[in-house]
C-alpha cells in the first residue's frame, strides 16, 4: 500500500488539534486552576455604580400660614384709608406683611386677611428695612425718646434701633424715620390682635395670592 504524504500531514494536524483540545479541557477541569471570577488579574473589573441618595422630601406646609382669603378691596388703598374684617375668623397665628412698593400693610390671622391699610414709610436717608422681624415689645401709650417726645401710639417695636409700627397721621407727602406709620384707629385694632413674637415680614414688590404660604 502506498503511503500518501498529504493524508499523513492531515492526520498529524488533526492529532495535534485533538491533543491541544484535550490539554485545554484538562486545564479547565483542573480544580487547582485559578478561576477568572476568583482572580481579579484575569478579568477586568467593571466599575460599580454608586446609588445616588434620594432627594429629601419637602416638608409639609403649615396650613395655618397658607393664605385662604384676601379682603375684597377695589382699587389701590388711599392714604388714610384702612379696612378691617375679622368676623367669623377662627383663632390662628398673626402674620403682618408690609410691601414697600405698594405702601400697604396687611394683617393675616390663620391665613385669612383681616386688615389692610396704606402706610407711611421711611425716606431714602432713613429707609424702612427689609426682612422678617418679630415684634420685640409693645406699648399703647408711647413717646419717642429720639424725636422730641413725638407721640407714637400703639407702638410695636421691631428692631433694636427703634423701627416700629405705630399710629400716626397718614397723609400723602409725609414720611417717617424708618418706622411704619398706620392710621391711629387701625393701629389700635392691630395692637389688640398681636402679641410679642408675632412675625412682621417687610418686602419690596413681592405679592402673594390665595394658596401661597406666608412663611
Amino acid at each position: 500500500m502506498k503511503f500518501n504524504s498529504g493524508y499523513a500531514l492531515l492526520g498529524l494536524f488533526g492529532a495535534a488539534v485533538l491533543g491541544g483540545g484535550a490539554f485545554l479541557l484538562s486545564q479547565s477541569q483542573d480544580p487547582d486552576a485559578p478561576s477568572p471570577a476568583a482572580d481579579p488579574s484575569l478579568v477586568a473589573q467593571a466599575p460599580v455604580a454608586k446609588a445616588s441618595a434620594p432627594a429629601p422630601a419637602a416638608p409639609p406646609r403649615d396650613e395655618r400660614f397658607v393664605i385662604k382669603r384676601i379682603l375684597p378691596i377695589s382699587g389701590p388703598i388711599k392714604y388714610g384709608e384702612w379696612h378691617w374684617d375679622d368676623k367669623g375668623v377662627a383663632d390662628g397665628p398673626i402674620v403682618v406683611t408690609v410691601d414697600l412698593d405698594a405702601r400697604v400693610l396687611s394683617v393675616f390671622k390663620g391665613g385669612y386677611e383681616i386688615g389692610a391699610t396704606a402706610v407711611l414709610l421711611g425716606t431714602t436717608e432713613k429707609p424702612t428695612p427689609l426682612g422678617e422681624f418679630p415684634i420685640k415689645w409693645k406699648k399703647a401709650d408711647h413717646y419717642s425718646s429720639t424725636y422730641d417726645g413725638a407721640p407714637m401710639p400703639f407702638t410695636q417695636n421691631l428692631t433694636t434701633d427703634g423701627v416700629a409700627i405705630h399710629g400716626t397721621k397718614v397723609e400723602k407727602g409725609y414720611a417717617s424715620h424708618g418706622c411704619i406709620g398706620v392710621p391711629n384707629d387701625f393701629g389700635r385694632k392691630l395692637f389688640g390682635v398681636t402679641k410679642v413674637g408675632d412675625k412682621v415680614i417687610i418686602t419690596k414688590g413681592k405679592t402673594a395670592k390665595q394658596g401661597d404660604s406666608l412663611i
